[in-house]
């Protein structure tokens, strides 16, 4: 009878183990905490009030639609050549460029899209077609604007170049993937006086948007842009979430550094 029961609580034990792995509790934890905020944040968010810290390359947005539209020139609008439509930067681009498209619909003011891919140039003119018929303007969208330049790095460099010399935007926005190109286009926008605004998470083009232009984008904050110039409570509450894991991340890594380096092993393996 004892031996059936001790058999029975061994099986349960087994069974137990096979179904929660300790070596995977501190994911499961942490998956906990990262909904448990989420759905703080959104039930924040809901209420209202929640904001993010000034950032001055979006604060300026609305001095560079309007210094364009009262110099009657064009803003131009380009997300680089380094990315595709599933990267990071140019889905936050178009955010950005949603937002950019209402204003200058608001304002009569041309907006110029050179791109180096098909697919961003069809996502590109529905999300600016769409701005302009939600701003109230859509008899003011102009498809010509929108256009594919090559795939080619220089070649697209060469061709934004062109523009930009041609028609001497009063604004340029140089804001997604960028590779060597990025001091390029920097560089010509300066020459022709636009006011430019730039932004990349490629911390090596980031120096040279730096230098050259007047506002820069660094890192986090190109994705954070869509939520601030809409602010747009959903989207703040995602990015005020995002923040708190990344403490929490860091917090746990030097946490781990620590306990290793006083030999602590069993602790480091399970935080980290």
């Amino acid at each position: 009878m004892i031996s059936n029961i001790m058999a029975s609580a061994q099986a349960d034990g087994e069974a137990v183990s096979a179904f929660l792995h300790p070596e995977r509790i501190p994911i499961l934890i942490g998956t906990l905490i990262a909904l448990i905020i989420f759905f703080a944040y959104t039930y924040l968010a809901r209420r209202g009030g929640l904001k993010i810290r000034k950032v001055s390359g979006l604060d300026a947005v609305d001095e560079a639609i309007g210094r364009a539209t009262e110099m009657g020139k064009p803003v131009l609008f380009t997300p680089g050549w380094g990315g595709d439509i599933q990267r990071p930067t140019t889905i936050a681009a178009l955010n950005i460029l949603n937002l950019v498209a209402q204003k200058t619909a608001s304002y009569n003011c041309d907006l110029i899209f050179p791109t180096h891919d098909p697919v961003i140039m069809s996502a590109a003119e529905e999300t600016v077609q769409n701005a302009y018929i939600n701003a109230g303007h859509p008899d003011l969208y102009k498809p010509d604007n929108i256009y594919y330049t090559t795939s080619s790095q220089f070649g697209y460099a060469a061709a934004v170049d062109g523009a930009i010399s041609r028609i001497k935007p009063a604004t340029v926005m140089l804001l997604g993937t960028f590779e060597a190109e990025a001091l390029i286009l920097a560089e010509t926008g300066n020459s022709v006086g636009a006011m430019q605004i730039a932004g990349s998470d490629s911390t090596i083009q980031l120096a040279f948007f730096l230098v050259a232009c007047d506002y820069t984008l660094i890192g986090e904050e190109l994705f954070a842009a869509s939520g601030y110039l809409s602010q747009d409570q959903e989207v703040i509450s995602s990015i005020k979430a995002q923040d708190i894991m990344k403490i929490i991340i860091a917090v746990i890594l030097v946490a781990g550094t620590i306990a290793a380096t006083l030999g602590f092993e069993q602790v480091a393996e399970w935080v980290v």
